[in-house]
């Protein structure tokens, strides 16, 4: 399998038609075997679908082949959910990426798991801090630095959501938290977002 770090480098997600030229000029590449190849049309087809193409970018997860390796599985599931979402039907999205967390804890994919969790706290309005927290408890205790990085982004979400129903303190706590785990983990832009949050806490809370 990829690292994900290998991904990463393909990915632009203010420039998802950049990323797409990218993953399709990986999949030319003879340096990847079969399996390699399911993992990078996977990304392929998300980013079709970040440009609104979702019948293309389905098609597309339809033929991958998800007995190559269990891992595949979960990236599938992961992208049919996403697809699903930006489609206006998180609903439909919700049981995908129930079975991407549960496939990816069974496989040790921590990574993927976490992702699953962090995408059903977007998808599952109703339960959006609950999902949050299971997503930040399991990403915690993973062996991975790229996985733990997504304690940051589950805070973060967190303390949006809690800022927007008017519980503004404890919203500063979990951007505060969000960047701890970004200065010790995630990225620059991680910690500028978590400032983001910590600063309109503190505006609600002062009056601006």
């Amino acid at each position: 399998m990829l690292d994900q770090t290998t991904l990463d480098s393909l990915w632009d997600f203010d420039d998802p038609a950049a990323s797409e030229r990218l993953f399709r000029e990986a999949l030319e590449d003879s340096a990847y075997d079969g399996v390699e190849r399911c993992e990078l049309t996977t990304q392929l087809g998300r980013a079709i679908g970040l440009q609104g193409r979702f019948e293309e970018a389905d098609a597309l997860l339809d033929g991958i082949d998800c007995e190559a390796d269990p891992t595949i599985g979960v990236r599938v599931l992961l992208e049919r959910g996403r697809l699903l979402n930006s489609a206006g039907r998180a609903a439909m999205a919700v049981p995908l990426f129930e079975q991407a967390a549960e496939l990816g804890e069974h496989l040790g994919e921590e990574y993927l798991a976490a992702d699953a969790f962090h995408m059903l706290a977007i998808a599952d309005a109703a339960h959006a801090e609950s999902w949050a927290r299971a997503g930040i408890e399991y990403a915690r205790e993973a062996h991975s630095p790229r996985a733990q990085r997504w304690c940051a982004s589950l805070h973060g979400h967190l303390g949006w959501l809690l800022l927007d129903a008017g519980e503004a303190h404890r919203a500063l706590v979990e951007f505060q938290l969000a960047e701890q785990w970004a200065a010790r983990v995630g990225t620059p832009a991680q910690e500028e977002w978590a400032r983001e949050g910590i600063a309109a806490c503190r505006a609600v809370e002062y009056g601006g």
